[in-house]
């Protein structure tokens, strides 16, 4: 008699495991790969955001370091001093910087009238084409940071204010000028120009940064 051929097969608890293990190890697979894409695009953010940060900072220090004590005249006919800013102020920081580059040789100043404002939680920089300006003269602004609750100043008027704690390695501000504004009872008074300005900016995503910038002749 000849024997009969069986073939061998996989029974329906088999293709079960088989089918979990399947879905177990691609669930992992997915996890990890979702996991690593989240961090790239943390890490994309966080150094999207470092460098707008440091952008802005920079264009800031650039025009601190090239200060110039030139009052001028705002839209209103009223004397601005080379420098000032505050909560008081007009605006939080206003100021008169030189280096204004003229590549195409315009009969103008290389002096320039910034200010650095906040609207809309951004810090905006504004720059005018004139020193003394006209009622019908605009600024040119530009958006440099987003996400800016709040911008803080403080003013070292001269060097005699000058104190350094944790054994000489931080600045204490605690004593400085929170307003460097003209007094508004002597109408075109001079005003001159601080030592020393701290800014303190306090973003929505990161912790407070502060700068210290020491203007020209320092």
């Amino acid at each position: 008699m000849r024997a009969r051929r069986t073939t061998a097969g996989f029974t329906l608890v088999e293709v079960l495991i088989a089918l979990g293990i399947t879905a177990f190890v691609s669930v992992i697979a997915y996890t990890s790969l979702s996991a690593v894409l989240s961090g790239v695009e943390r890490l994309r953010d966080n150094t999207d955001r470092s460098y707008a940060i440091n952008r802005a900072f920079m264009i800031l220090s650039r025009d601190l370091r090239q200060f110039v004590d030139r009052p001028v005249r705002d839209e209103f006919g009223e004397r601005e001093p080379g420098l000032t800013g505050g909560l008081l102020a007009r605006f939080p920081l206003s100021f008169t910087r030189a280096g204004w580059h003229n590549p195409n040789g315009y009969p103008r100043s290389n002096l320039q009238r910034v200010n650095y404002r906040l609207e809309d939680d951004a810090l905006w920089r504004d720059s005018y084409t004139v020193l003394d300006r006209a009622a019908s003269t605009e600024p040119s602004s530009v958006l440099l940071l987003e996400g800016v609750e709040e911008m803080q100043l403080r003013f070292m008027a001269g060097l005699d204010q000058l104190q350094v704690s944790n054994r000489g390695l931080t600045i204490d501000t605690s004593d400085w000028i929170e307003n460097w504004v003209a007094d508004t009872s002597a109408p075109n008074a001079s005003l001159a120009p601080p030592t020393a300005v701290e800014i303190v900016l306090q973003l929505d995503d990161w912790e407070e940064i502060r700068r210290l910038y020491a203007l020209p002749p320092l």
